[in-house]
């Protein structure tokens, strides 16, 4: 199917409601930034605009970042890239995520060693085959407000060491050049200076670094909750390689299916929302494909999953999506060897 939307001779239509909602989106995302920035005078009134921004930041990195880099938000590759340049535009980059998310977390889902995002270092203890520390009992509860630091992290520490090492986990990664570096550069200094250097012109420092601490921490915590309830879940699995071949068992539509999982496939607002996200089977499956096409593919994957014998996981809701995350966390916290991926 992925390839028949790439290579056919009928040529993909572009989605207007996507282009309308993306439009939607960034000016709403300018509009509270003007606003918090020149027109706000009151904490009670700059904390629910910031976490608005963050909450807005967010949802463009789900629903137009994250189609442009697939190559899945238009049939014009100019579109793609400047779709995901949106990411330099609120602090990432989207070079170094094409290789994080697009490259290592897409070809090796759920592998340790491998798909570095379902590895939190130390702080966490995410998959069955991650060492075991004896504060991870508690992770269940802490690591909740500490996905609030992910955006953060991303910001001042991930790309400018990954720029330093050129290396991602286990693999070594090509470092921005070019047309790439001039992006990285431009994209980090203009958002440093909307973040703080334009808001520090108008308000007290303190009150800029709690802003930016609000919008930064709804976008981590946002971003990082989405990823989890995916891949990092009770009926997601965490194979590991053939020690005699080094090779994966499962073909790699099979390896895509049984370590993610979907959720609230029946809700619009989460659809919308999360920019298909909630469809993850169907994006790992189909990855260039807009999410927009996932609730009609969805049946169809479902079904061919059936047929074949393959596992293919979902739950009903959010709400249970993250319940099944918060179970999950206590049982590797809780767990004092490896034990099965499911």
């Amino acid at each position: 199917m992925d390839a028949y939307f790439e290579t056919s001779g009928r040529r993909r239509r572009d989605c207007p409601s996507l282009y309308a909602k993306a439009l939607f989106l960034l000016l709403l995302l300018v509009a509270c930034y003007v606003v918090l920035v020149f027109f706000v005078d009151a904490w009670w009134q700059a904390v629910p605009i910031a976490a608005l921004l963050g909450f807005v930041t967010a949802l463009i990195g789900m629903n137009v970042q994250h189609d442009g880099g697939h190559g899945a938000f238009s049939d014009r590759p100019f579109v793609n890239r400047w779709a995901a340049r949106a990411l330099d535009v609120v602090g990432g980059s989207s070079f170094f995520w094409h290789w994080k998310h697009g490259v290592l977390h897409h070809t090796y889902a759920n592998l340790d060693g491998h798909d570095t995002d379902v590895d939190v270092g130390v702080v966490g203890r995410m998959t069955p085959h991650q060492r075991r520390f004896w504060f991870h009992r508690w992770q269940h509860v802490y690591l909740w407000p500490l996905y609030g630091l992910l955006a953060m992290k991303w910001h001042f520490v991930d790309d400018f060491k990954d720029v330093v090492r050129g290396r991602m986990g286990a693999h070594r990664i090509p470092r921005p050049f070019g047309i790439e570096a001039a992006v990285f550069v431009v994209g980090k200094l203009s958002f440093f200076a909307l973040a703080f250097v334009v808001p520090i012109l108008r308000h007290p420092w303190a009150s800029v670094l709690g802003c930016y601490a609000i919008a930064a921490g709804v976008t981590g915590v946002v971003l990082a909750v989405v990823f989890q309830l995916a891949h990092l879940v009770e009926e997601a699995r965490f194979p590991v390689p053939n020690p005699e071949t080094g090779r994966l068992d499962d073909t790699f539509a099979v390896h895509q299916v049984k370590t993610t999982v979907d959720f609230a496939r029946t809700s619009a607002l989460t659809t919308w929302l999360v920019g298909g996200l909630n469809f993850q089977i169907e994006h790992h499956l189909f990855p260039r494909v807009s999410h927009v096409n996932y609730p009609a593919i969805s049946k169809l994957v479902e079904e061919t999953c059936r047929e074949f014998g393959v596992p293919f996981a979902e739950h009903p809701t959010f709400r249970a999506a993250v319940a099944s995350h918060f179970r999950w966390l206590k049982r590797m916290g809780a767990a004092p060897e490896p034990v099965s991926g499911g």
